[in-house]
């Protein structure tokens, strides 16, 4: 493990206005990252001309994958640049690149007046998108860690959870808000653009609180030591053990996180059988519930430790992952598919809500902010970023429980990283305040 870095322990009211700018600018990142998925039926058309509207939606989800491959590099690139810079002129960069790239879409030009050079805006502004997530996260982890207080990390860390549902949910709110109050005719012709305007202008207030943040005695402290400057060579050099574990602790995490979030929406329908409403419903009511327990798990890890709760998602992932999705398939109730998807959820806070502090606890100040970013993102897009492509890859060869048997094993494989690992909690690189 290495050497702590030292530094007094912030303010009180410096520290609670620090997580409170940093969880807002969080919620923020992820509205403009999923408004893009909630809005594609709207604006596909409008860039992908092609009378076909499969092929409208499967551009669109060609350019939302742009902006997810995009993730590592904007991890290394705004790593880096948030442990040479300070971590809060990253935080103040990557929400930058997010007003950017939603202004970019709120005021692209269509295909019809445009051209090539509409759907060309879209992949750039996707670009600046994928580019400003990529260092969200490891901006904004490393930033809570360091201000939250030795006893209190687990619970602060884990709003990064809470506001990254929470944009979620935020982007859903929002289409329903306009499908409810304007014609569906307004809608698709221009109301499209409002929710990312609606975006821009809060990346623009979340830029403001930012720049007011205090800057981590951490990086201070790391800034004026005198050591080595962060880069990938460096991490991988000197930091070989924390970035592997990264990455594998990550892969079984991200890839159940997205199983049960962003693919069971559509595995409800598909497969379960229910209405898209239904299924909607049942994934908008357990991701609520799902947020708000972020939490209080991340409070438990205070008292009891990291690696209980890691060990707990591990072992719960590998017993009940298979039988979960198994019983989903055959369940036509809509109360009886709801408690199982909630379940799953629930066996993934353990992983969720404090994987952003463990990360952080792994690294001493001068690579911290890149050591959480650039493994975590290298998994996610290799794991988390595939899953739903996965899963449909197994349902269309025929033999759709390979897939359950997939996420079971790649649990298994982190369960033997939070076994062997030393709790963080315990053994952190953080300044013990």
């Amino acid at each position: 493990m290495s050497t702590p870095d030292t530094a007094p322990a912030p303010l009180t009211r410096d520290r609670l206005k620090a997580i409170i700018g940093g969880s807002t600018g969080n919620l923020v990142e992820w509205y403009d990252w999923y408004a893009y998925a909630a809005f594609t039926l709207y604006f596909a058309p409008h860039f992908f001309p092609s009378g076909n509207p499969t092929a409208q939606l499967l551009g669109a989800a060609a350019v939302f994958a742009v902006g997810f491959f995009m993730r590592p590099l904007g991890a290394w690139i705004m790593g880096i640049y948030a442990d040479r810079k300070g971590r809060k002129s990253g935080l103040a960069l990557s929400v930058t690149l997010m007003c950017a790239g939603s202004l970019l879409i709120a005021i692209a030009p269509t295909y019809e007046t445009a051209g090539l050079i509409a759907p060309a805006i879209l992949v750039l502004a996707r670009l600046m998108q994928g580019l400003s997530v990529g260092g969200e996260y490891g901006a904004s982890a490393t930033y809570l860690s360091e201000m939250a207080g030795k006893n209190r990390r687990g619970f602060f860390s884990s709003f990064q959870y809470v506001t990254l549902i929470g944009g979620q949910l935020t982007a859903i709110g929002v289409l329903l808000l306009l499908q409810a109050t304007m014609s569906e005719a307004a809608l698709e012709a221009w109301g499209w653009r409002i929710p990312f305007a609606i975006g821009a202008v809060l990346a623009l207030v979340v830029f403001w609180i930012r720049r007011g943040l205090a800057e981590t005695e951490s990086f201070k402290n790391a800034k004026d030591s005198g050591a080595p400057k962060s880069g990938m060579l460096a991490l991988f050099k000197h930091h070989p053990r924390e970035a592997i574990t990264v990455m594998l602790l990550t892969a079984g995490g991200t890839l159940a996180f997205y199983a049960y979030s962003i693919y069971m929406q559509k595995f409800l329908v598909n497969t379960t059988g229910l209405s898209r409403e239904v299924a909607s419903q049942i994934n908008g009511g357990t991701l609520f519930i799902f947020m708000l327990l972020q939490p209080v798990a991340g409070a438990l890890s205070d008292r009891i430790g990291r690696k209980p709760l890691l060990i707990g998602f591990g072992v719960l992932g590998v017993l009940c992952t298979y039988p979960l999705f198994a019983t989903l398939e055959t369940t036509r109730d809509p109360t009886t598919a709801f408690f199982l998807v909630l379940g799953g959820l629930i066996i993934v806070t353990g992983y969720t809500s404090i994987n952003a502090v463990v990360k952080a606890e792994l690294f001493p100040a001068h690579i911290r902010a890149l050591g959480v970013a650039l493994p975590y993102a290298l998994a996610n897009t290799i794991f988390g970023g595939t899953a739903e492509y996965v899963a449909l890859t197994f349902k269309n060869a025929g033999w759709e429980r390979g897939f359950y048997w997939y996420v079971t094993a790649m649990i298994a494989i982190s369960l033997v990283i939070y076994i062997r690992m030393k709790d963080t909690r315990t053994n952190s690189a953080i300044v013990e305040d």
